[in-house]
């Protein structure tokens, strides 16, 4: 039951602005009854109650003296609407209009991890991680020069780390931890992008390794598209006016021409590459035996490693005499578990360059068809009916194939064309294959169309691998056009 009220607001000094009232009445402080807040301090605003609990009587009897010290001394008109003296309704004012200005000014650290919090629900894996990585570079650019600043690879960690929104009510690992803090408090804010010289550095970053070495050129071109895409959304909230990096000139990257013609396999070292693959590991589970038509899809269908990771029994089509066809209709590429909905190394996604319905078929020779029959006659197929799996039934892991690879190049090559860039990796299987087809005379919108890709592609990268003879080329089109060249004989007859 209240206690009598015993301190009444003195009399008014003049009328309160609108909203305001000098009717108040301050209670004794009484006690609740609960063992958790045993104190209760109440007070009357225009004949309305306000109160508040406390854990204890030195706690509850300072707040009753703060309100009845902006009654008595201070002479303040308590708010209607709130039941707070006008002192503390401005104070409370003055810190929610400096949340307000800061959300339109976040840091660097605040502003990516909100932009990936609305990124990540429609972002594919490989999307995920390149918005991290795009973000992290620009982190490097948006550093206060403070001291006990984080090293450059902490800093790409922590970025990283920070941006999942799953990790956001998460405490950082404990090597992330100073850094993690550091970059809260002293990360610069999104406006120091509209300084020309933060921007370009920003712009730099996008373009460098972190050991100062220049990226190659398709890593500048998907960090800038995701650092663009990441400004647009900026400006979109009201955060920035432009895009900051939008007039600047592309920075220099390493060159990633036409494939370097070394690297590609003739049709003797490529058997013998597959041959060498069998023997890899063959004391230890078949390694290499499980993975030689996997990489005879790469080789013979210029096939990227994720769709042949995703290859089903059912998408194939495996006569026992002549030409096959493999229809192509997902990937499994790998991300890292952060980046996955599924919580898996690998995600699951359609074709690249396609859409997520849309199949691929890719005709093959007998001579894959040949291997892929005897792959399902020796190892069978997973669970979920793929061709290819490891020892244990699951996908078939990067650094799994990779192994494989680099151990059977000593086996398939001498030591000169080991240490060259012969076959140096998986992807040289498939530019030897499309370089193959380019070299049969297939059209260009063919080869693009079997391997995926655009012929604008085809055309950037593999015009050099070809050998254009002018010659043969000028007989075709006149095979074409109907232009057969008269016969010497026939030239000497019409000249006698």
């Amino acid at each position: 039951m209240s206690t009598p009220n015993d301190t009444q607001a003195g009399r008014p000094r003049g009328s309160a602005r609108p909203g305001y009232t000098f009717d108040v009445k301050l209670w004794k402080i009484a006690k609740t009854g609960r063992k958790s807040r045993p104190w209760r301090v109440r007070w009357v605003v225009a004949g309305r109650v306000w109160g508040d609990t406390f854990a204890t009587f030195p706690l509850a009897e300072s707040r009753r003296n703060e309100l009845l010290h902006a009654m008595n001394r201070r002479g303040e008109p308590f708010e209607i609407e709130s039941g707070l003296p006008e002192s503390e309704v401005r104070q409370a004012e003055a810190v929610e209009a400096a949340k307000a200005e800061a959300k339109l000014d976040p840091t660097w650290w605040e502003f990516s991890r909100e932009f990936m919090r609305r990124r990540w629900r429609t972002a594919a894996a490989k999307t995920r991680e390149g918005f991290a990585d795009s973000l992290a570079a620009a982190a490097l650019g948006m550093l206060a020069d403070k001291p006990d600043a984080p090293d450059v690879r902490s800093v790409r960690r922590a970025v990283r780390w920070a941006v999942v929104p799953a990790h956001e009510n998460e405490e950082p690992p404990p090597a992330l931890e100073k850094a993690c803090a550091w970059l809260a408090e002293n990360s610069l804010p999104l406006s120091a992008l509209r300084n020309r010289g933060v921007a370009e550095d920003v712009h730099y970053r996008l373009a460098y390794k972190l050991d100062g070495k220049m990226a190659a050129k398709g890593t500048y071109k998907r960090r800038r598209r995701s650092f663009m895409l990441a400004m647009a959304y900026a400006v979109q909230q009201g955060y920035l006016d432009v895009n900051p990096i939008a007039g600047l000139e592309r920075t220099a990257t390493a060159a990633t021409g036409p494939i370097d013609p070394r690297v590609l396999m003739n049709s003797v070292q490529g058997r013998e590459f597959l041959t060498a693959v069998s023997y890899v590991g063959s004391v230890h589970r078949n390694r290499g035996r499980r993975l030689v038509a996997f990489f005879g899809c790469i080789l013979y269908a210029a096939m990227r490693p994720s769709e042949a990771v995703g290859l089903k029994l059912e998408n194939c089509h495996l006569p026992e005499t002549g030409w096959g066809v493999l229809t192509l209709k997902e990937t499994r590429p790998v991300s890292g578990k952060k980046w996955t909905d599924s919580g898996e190394r690998h995600d699951k996604r359609g074709l690249k360059m396609r859409d997520p319905e849309t199949d691929r078929p890719v005709p093959i020779p007998p001579v894959l068809v040949a291997m892929l029959r005897a792959h399902v006659k020796e190892f069978g197929t997973a669970a979920d009916g793929r061709l290819f799996q490891n020892e244990r039934g699951g996908l078939v892991g990067t650094s799994s194939y990779w192994r494989v690879w680099q151990e059977a190049r000593p086996i398939a090559f001498p030591p000169h064309k080991v240490v060259s860039p012969l076959a140096r990796k998986p992807y040289d299987g498939r530019a030897t294959c499309i370089t193959d087809w380019l070299r049969s005379g297939l059209p260009v919108a063919e080869v693009a169309r079997r391997a995926g890709t655009s012929p604008e592609v085809i055309d950037r990268h593999y015009a050099g691998c070809i050998d254009n003879s002018e010659e043969e080329n000028n007989r075709k089109i006149e095979k074409t056009m109907g232009w057969e060249p008269e016969s010497s004989e026939g030239e000497d007859r019409d000249t006698a």
